[in-house]
């Protein structure tokens, strides 16, 4: 799987998600992460077998979340985006911030190419581990 296209699906999957999510706070705002702020993250995610699954798991669930929503599936959407939010609150608050943060950049842009490459060493363990499953 070409794990650049995994990272942008997962930033276009996740964004609407996490927009309607969203909803229920108003007051969450989440600024722009920095590369640096990514790269801590993958690091601490790529270092912890138990998060790294717990994020490889999102990306699944995103595809699953995007049938879901194609075949208006409500009852199947609701379960799925509650599995999710399970797995994101294993990931803690940093998750939630990046992610979240990572709505306000353009995948196609110069910026966009910068944090899938950061993203891409997350993405290559995240096959291996759905490899060994």
């Amino acid at each position: 799987m070409n794990f650049k296209l995994l990272m942008a699906v997962t930033l276009f999957v996740a964004a609407p998600i996490i927009a309607f999510a969203q909803s229920d706070k108003p007051n969450a705002q989440f600024s722009k992460p920095t590369i640096e702020d990514a790269q801590k993250f993958v690091q601490t995610i790529s270092s912890d077998e138990d998060k790294l699954k717990a994020y490889c798991d999102i990306a699944k669930l995103d595809e699953q979340l995007d049938k879901a929503e194609e075949n208006f599936n409500v009852k199947e959407f609701e379960a799925l985006v509650a599995e999710r939010d399970t797995l994101e609150q294993q990931l803690g608050p940093e998750y939630i911030r990046v992610i979240d943060g990572l709505g306000d950049v353009e995948p196609n842009s110069a910026e966009g190419q910068k944090f899938a490459a950061v993203f891409e060493p997350l993405h290559k363990k995240c096959g291996e581990v759905l490899m060994r499953n």
